[in-house]
């Protein structure tokens, strides 16, 4: 959570917060739309491109790049290797290292390459590396951004014929699911095309082309460690964009099979592993971090702790948090206070809808004074509170589909976590960081485990070192651990 975020209209709706916690967890395109071929326009004096001015906001939506010098020149050598090997030898590809614990990929048209360092904790090895580079490299080659924004454009044109013509709504309703379905479908035959060209790639330019099914396997693994569902089971979302992860799984290992047989190619394990060693992990102390349920910003001065089984999410906009199950949620920011506005009197402004006047009541927040009130909704009950700090409001927005007394106390009694970091909190916060230590005689992932600075130690362990459960490891090997 960045400090002072602008008032934003909170996104009150479950499946919303859910889709942001959830973040991307496939290697996505970017929307961008193809080069149109006209004369330059005259430029203005310090007028910026406008791939220079998408590179720009990306930079601003990852926490900025990260620095490290021999990571970035294991990763631009992998290109190079790739482009060489691929169908456009022609084509010149610009790696960014982005700052943030999110694991994704994507690559604009004209060349530029993004990835996060949260994928790169997650990676093994140089070919796993390799194989969402080549898939990225891929949509490039393919032109996938060119053809799904003419998609997109077909799919608006039917939502606009469907709305404004169609005089029966469900004649009108009907149109506009199948382009919406059309439209996924299309991307999911998109990310499979790319996966196939990716791993081809990666074969050709010497790289294990396995590399793939194991990658695309841990980010599966850590998806589940991110959010439980009840009773195990995963909504189905048929308008989904990409294809799940095993179906992905399922189909670059028979295009690896193809190729070559488990065991062939490089995958330059310590080379990887040795340029990841100090890496930053997770949240940067800068933007706020989460530890477990607790939630704290130096920057800012403030931690809170959510409620139990609770699985909060630091983004850019806002913290976010779901429980266990999905029937609840919570959201908080920090804008600038109005002056001489009360907090009574902000909690029915307009800036959260449906908010119950009678409902309205303040309270006190260690020190801090607050409002709390109720909003309604169709499906959703709303415990809306704000907390002046200084200068700065603190929102929080907590989602409960039954509201009963007891979820009323839970999320009360987080709200009253919330509190002012002492100096002596504020100058020992630091970033977790990978650790790369050598398996020794007797070390165990339970043993590596308890060294661990994360939630659920011995699942994390295994998801960053690619282990399945009861793996044995071995003497003399390279592993990650996550320390402070």
């Amino acid at each position: 959570m960045t400090i002072n975020v602008g008032l934003l209209r909170p996104l009150l709706s479950l499946a919303v917060m859910a889709g942001l916690l959830a973040g991307c967890a496939t290697f996505m395109p970017s929307d961008s739309g193809p080069a149109i071929s006209l004369p330059d326009p005259p430029k203005r004096a310090n007028q910026v491109e406008p791939v220079q001015r998408e590179h720009q906001r990306i930079l601003a939506a990852y926490g900025g790049a990260y620095r490290n010098p021999r990571l970035q020149a294991l990763l631009q050598s992998t290109v190079e290797k790739l482009v060489a090997a691929s169908d456009r030898p022609d084509l010149r590809y610009r790696v960014t290292i982005l700052n943030s614990p999110a694991i994704n990929a994507f690559a604009l048209p004209s060349g530029y390459l993004y990835v996060t360092r949260g994928l790169l904790a997650l990676a093994n090895d140089t070919a796993e590396v390799a194989s969402v580079l080549s898939h990225e490299m891929a949509h490039v080659t393919a032109q996938h951004a060119v053809t799904r924004e003419a998609q997109a454009k077909q799919a608006s044109l039917v939502n606009r014929v469907a709305t404004d013509v169609l005089s029966d709504p469900q004649t009108g309703a009907q149109a506009m699911a199948r382009s919406k379905l059309a439209l996924a479908s299309f991307s999911r035959s998109q990310e499979l095309e790319a996966d196939a060209m990716g791993v081809r790639t990666a074969a050709k330019a010497g790289y294990d082309p396995y590399g793939a099914t194991r990658f695309l396997t841990a980010m599966g693994r850590n998806a589940e460690l991110k959010v439980a569902k009840e009773d195990g089971r995963k909504p189905v979302d048929f308008l989904a964009s990409h294809p799940s992860t095993p179906e992905r799984v399922k189909s670059v290992t028979s295009a690896a099979r193809q190729l070559s047989a488990p065991g062939t190619g490089s995958r330059d394990r310590q080379a990887f592993l040795a340029a990841t060693d100090g890496m930053t992990f997770g949240d940067d102390p800068g933007d706020g971090y989460v530890r477990g349920r607790r939630f704290i910003h130096p920057k800012l001065g403030i931690t809170f702790t959510a409620p139990p089984d609770f699985a909060l999410d630091n983004t850019a906009q806002a913290v976010l948090g779901m429980r266990e199950g999905g029937a609840q949620a919570l959201r908080l920011d920090v804008v600038q206070a109005n002056e001489g506005q009360s907090l009574t009197e902000y909690l029915t402004s307009g800036w959260i809808e449906n908010v119950e006047p009678k409902t309205v009541e303040e309270f006190d927040a260690n020190g801090s004074p607050g409002a709390t009130a109720i909003a309604k909704g169709q499906d959703w009950t709303f415990r809306v509170y704000v907390i002046r700090s200084g200068s700065d409001l603190y929102r929080f927005v907590f989602a409960a589909k039954n509201r009963a007394a007891d979820v009323e106390k839970v999320f009360r009694e987080s709200v009253l976590t919330f509190r002012r970091l002492s100096n002596e909190e504020i100058a020992q916060a630091r970033p977790l960081r990978l650790q790369v230590v050598t398996v020794q005689s007797g070390d165990t992932a339970e043993r590596f485990a308890g060294r661990m600075a994360t939630d659920r130690p011995l699942d994390r362990f295994r998801v960053i070192n690619g282990l399945d459960a009861g793996a044995a490891l071995t003497v003399g090997e390279p592993v990650k651990i996550v320390v402070e």
